[in-house]
C-alpha cells in the first residue's frame, strides 16, 4: 500500500518538516535519533541538517528512495532502514531521541512498539510525537479512518509508563503537509523522557 502511494513524482507530505518537530526538536538531545515510519524523509533531513544523526525506518522501499533523494538534494547524510515496525528491532539504550509523527498502528503492535522505544531510548533519551487523536474522523483530513488507530493523551501515559512527559497537549491546529494532510486536525502531541 505505502508503495503505492509515494510512487508520484509529488512528495505526499512535502518536503518541509512537520511543524511540532520543527518548533521542538531541541528538546532532544544531540546525538542518535529514530524516525519511525518516516516515508519520504523531510523529518529525518530537517534533523541531519540541525546536526543530529538521523536514521530513517520505513515500511516502503519506494518512499525510503525518496527520501535518499531528499537528503542529496539537502547536501546531508541520513541512515535508510527498510523494515516493518512489527518486527524492526530498535535495540537497547541506543537513542539520543525517538521521533514519531502520524506514526498510526493497529493498539497491539503500537503497544508492543511503545515497549521496546522505552527499551531502545538512552536514559534521558526523548521521544516525541505528533498524532491525530480520534476527534479526527470528525475533519476527515488525514489520518487513518479508525478511531482504534488514533492516539490520545492518556493513551501515551498509559502505554508509556516509564516516560516523563514535559509537553503533552491534545489540541486543533492546522495542518498542512503535502497533499495527504491538508487542513485542521485534532492532534495529539508529546515530549518524554526516559527516566533513569
Amino acid at each position: 500500500m505505502w508503495d503505492q502511494e509515494y510512487a508520484t513524482e509529488q512528495y505526499v507530505y512535502g518536503k518541509l518538516p512537520n511543524d511540532f518537530l520543527k518548533e521542538r526538536y531541541q528538546a532532544t538531545p544531540m546525538g542518535r535519533v529514530l524516525l519511525l515510519a518516516e516515508g519520504e524523509g523531510r523529518n529525518a533531513v530537517f534533523l541531519a541538517k540541525q546536526g543530529y544523526a538521523a536514521t530513517a525506518v520505513d515500511i516502503s522501499s519506494v518512499g525510503l528512495e525518496k527520501a535518499k533523494k531528499l537528503a542529496e538534494q539537502s547536501a546531508v547524510d541520513i541512515e535508510l532502514i527498510c523494515e516493518d515496525l512489527a518486527t524492526f528491532e530498535l535495540g537497547e539504550s541506543q537513542w539520543d531521541g525517538i521521533v514519531s509523527i502520524y506514526c498510526h498502528l493497529p493498539p497491539a503492535l503500537r503497544q508492543d512498539l511503545y515497549k521496546r522505544i522505552e527499551r531502545a531510548l538512552k536514559p534521558n533519551g526523548v521521544f516525541l510525537l505528533e498524532g491525530y487523536r480520534p476527534a479526527q474522523l470528525a475533519y476527515k483530513t488525514g489520518g487513518p479512518p479508525v478511531a482504534e488507530m488514533m492516539i490520545a493523551k492518556e493513551t501515551l501515559v498509559k502505554e508509556l509508563p516509564n516516560l516523563t512527559f514535559s509537553h503533552l497537549e491534545e489540541l486543533e491546529r492546522e495542518v498542512v503537509e503535502g497533499i495527504n494532510h491538508h487542513g485542521v486536525g485534532a492532534v495529539v502531541q508529546a515530549i518524554g523522557t526516559l527516566r533513569q
